[in-house]
């Protein structure tokens, strides 16, 4: 028989650029953290879930990473899973951590996260996430985005824009195709995208653990440096390092610890994407209908999210199909205040992956990490007034014109 699940510890190191810390060390101050979070020793674990992608392209280590990490830190004899699905690893770590212990298999299971992206080398840096697609298929991937992303009639493109993945992440060329498909549809601007980017450097500025705390005017993000049109380096996430983590438990162990502290996974969905044209129906449409019917809520109850904006876009689309506002207003409803702090409907409070970062490995913790603090009433300059529910999306990879994987987890204040 199922059971509920609860969230009793969060922690999350700054996501920054670190050429001294290791995937190791920096999990293992992040589980440290969420230990002392939740009031917890180290033999309190009775499983762990471990999210990283690139460990074993840049140092080579393979196979057992969270087995490393974890005996490292004395702690032994429990199950470790090592989960790898892109952008969404650290989100799906948290799933398999919640399904164990709803199926009642585990009173109590640590997700944690782990990258380090940044390198001297940075062309292998910018090259990694290109793993992140199906490298079989690269070539007519590679094409499909230059066809489709300059084919829009009501799109004029500027002259000399580089060949896709030139100086940057590939992914910055599949976000621009999807915004320059939202723009010669909808008519949304270039405008809006800086304004979402705009409020996320303001949230990042309240939020001590984002790599970039600075504000960022409109006027200043069109002017920074462009990177695929209609993105500008702003609306792009940084290449970062970082670890979150979240321990996980029983109804049972909740209540003998607090319900107090203690947030209640309403939802936890996983799933991939389909073979589909941009016209078609959206992975995060159907994994979100999927998580309000299992929390039996709809987006109207929802009082903050954080979504994967890798770019400014990403943002914009998500708050569209996760049903926070009609399809093709998601730049209205953003330039309205409504996503802004203070706003019905604040959106990445934390400052997003625009501005808190995106080691990949770790950034689907990182927003439950807000989330769970947001319910707490811990944020403050930040903080939503009143917030009882949360939702996170966060995307992996890409397939097609879509996230090869995504989960939605949606949280309530017990």
């Amino acid at each position: 028989m199922s059971q509920n699940v609860y969230i009793i510890g969060v922690g999350q190191i700054r996501f920054n650029k670190y050429p001294q810390e290791t995937v190791r060390t920096m999990a293992q101050q992040a589980i440290e953290l969420a230990l002392q979070d939740a009031g917890l020793q180290k033999r309190d674990i009775q499983a762990a879930f471990f999210s990283n992608t690139f460990w074993g392209m840049f140092d080579n280590q393979h196979s057992i990473r969270g087995q490393v990490i974890l005996r490292r830190m004395g702690m032994d004899k429990i199950p470790v899973t090592n989960v790898e699905n892109a952008c969404a690893g650290a989100s799906t770590a948290l799933h398999l951590a919640c399904t164990g212990v709803r199926a009642g298999a585990h009173d109590v299971a640590l997700a944690i996260g782990s990258e380090k992206i940044t390198s001297d080398d940075k062309l292998k840096s910018l090259s990694a996430y290109a793993t992140c697609m199906d490298l079989e298929n690269f070539e007519n991937h590679i094409k499909m985005i230059v066809e489709v992303g300059s084919s829009f009639k009501n799109i004029s493109l500027p002259q000399g824009e580089s060949a896709p993945g030139q100086g940057r992440s590939i992914f910055m060329d599949a976000y621009a195709m999807g915004a320059r498909w939202h723009m010669d549809r909808f008519g949304s601007t270039q405008e809006q995208l800086a304004h979402i980017c705009s409020k996320n450097h303001l949230h990042g500025s309240l939020n001590p653990l984002s790599q970039y705390q600075q504000t960022m005017s409109v006027a200043e993000v069109l002017a920074d440096k462009a990177v695929a049109y209609p993105l500008t380096r702003a609306m792009c996430a940084p290449v970062g390092d970082g670890a979150a983590a979240a321990i996980v438990c029983s109804e049972a162990i909740a209540k003998k610890l607090g319900l107090g502290r203690a947030v209640r996974v309403a939802a936890s969905v996983l799933g991939q994407g389909s073979d589909r044209d941009l016209d078609g129906e959206d992975i995060g449409e159907r994994l979100s209908k999927q998580a309000y019917a299992a929390a039996n809520l709809g987006p109207k109850d929802i009082d903050l999210a954080e979504v994967h904006d890798a770019t400014s876009y990403g943002e914009l689309h998500q708050t569209e199909v996760m049903g926070f506002c009609p399809p093709g207003q998601g730049g209205v409803y953003a330039m309205s205040g409504a996503t802004t702090l203070g706003g019905e409907l604040p959106i990445n409070t934390s400052g997003g992956l625009e501005c808190r970062g995106h080691p990949i490995g770790a950034s689907g913790l990182a927003q439950i990490h807000e989330i769970v603090q947001q319910l707490r009433g811990q944020c403050g300059p930040r903080q939503v007034a009143g917030a009882r529910v949360g939702l996170a999306e966060n995307g992996g990879g890409n397939i097609g014109v879509e996230e090869a994987a995504m989960c939605i987890h949606i949280l309530q204040k017990a």
